[in-house]
C-alpha cells in the first residue's frame, strides 16, 4: 500500500461475488447468430469467428479482421483503402455494394422514417438500402457526428464500404434463395423497431 493512501480509500475493483472476467475487454469481440450492430471503430480481432448477424464498422479496423468468420456480413467504411492488407481473407471475400442497390439508397429511406424499421433481409441483398438504414437508426440513438457526415455525404462515402462476405455463408444464402424460389417463399426478414416501446407499432 502507497504510504500516503489511507487504507479506508483502498476498494476491491469488484465485488468479491462478481462473474466478470478481468480480461473480458481484452477479448475478441464477436456478436451473436442474431445480432446487429453499428460502430464507429474495431481493435484487432474484429469479427473473429462470427457465425450470423450484422455489423456495420464506420471506422478504422484493426488487423485479423474477420478471422475464423463462418457466417453473418460486415460493412467496413474503408476510407484509406487499405483494409484488405488487415482483413483475413482465409474465409471471407471482400465485396462492393452493387451500384445500383447505393443509388436506390440514395434516395432515401422511407420505410426508416415513416416506420421505424430497417429490414435486415442477407438473402435478398438490398445492401445499400439496409446500410444506410442501419447509419440512420444508429445516428438516431447516438447523435453520432461520424454517422451524420456519412449520411450527409453518402454518395461520397457509399462507395468506401467493403462488404465482408463468408464465403460458406454465401453458399448457404445461394441454396436458402434457391428453396425460397421453388416454395415461392418470400425471405424471412428482422425487422428492427426504432424509438417504440413494448410491441412496436
Amino acid at each position: 500500500m502507497p504510504p500516503d493512501m489511507p487504507a479506508a480509500k483502498l476498494r476491491p475493483a469488484l465485488p468479491s461475488t462478481t462473474t466478470v472476467p478481468p480480461v473480458m475487454y481484452s477479448q475478441p469481440w464477436s456478436p451473436t447468430p442474431s445480432t446487429t450492430a453499428v460502430v464507429e471503430g474495431v481493435g484487432d480481432h474484429g469479427c473473429e469467428y462470427m457465425t450470423g448477424g450484422t455489423v456495420v464498422v464506420l471506422g478504422k479496423a484493426g488487423r485479423n479482421f474477420a478471422a475464423g468468420m463462418s457466417g453473418g456480413i460486415a460493412y467496413v467504411l474503408d476510407e484509406e483503402g487499405d483494409f484488405a492488407q488487415r482483413c483475413n481473407m482465409a474465409m471471407v471475400e471482400l465485396e462492393p455494394i452493387p451500384e445500383e442497390e447505393s443509388a436506390a439508397a440514395a434516395e432515401g429511406n422511407g420505410e426508416l422514417e415513416q416506420h421505424g424499421k430497417v429490414r435486415i433481409d442477407h438473402v435478398a441483398g438490398n445492401d445499400g438500402e439496409m446500410l444506410k438504414g442501419l447509419i440512420q437508426r444508429h445516428l438516431l440513438f447516438t447523435g453520432s457526428d461520424r454517422a451524420r457526415r456519412v449520411l450527409e455525404n453518402w454518395a461520397l462515402y457509399q462507395p468506401k464500404f467493403v462488404k465482408v462476405m463468408p464465403l460458406e455463408y454465401r453458399r448457404a444464402l445461394a441454396e436458402m434463395a434457391q428453396e425460397q424460389a421453388k416454395t415461392k417463399q418470400p425471405a424471412e426478414r428482422i425487422a428492427l423497431s426504432i424509438g417504440r416501446g413494448p410491441g412496436g407499432a
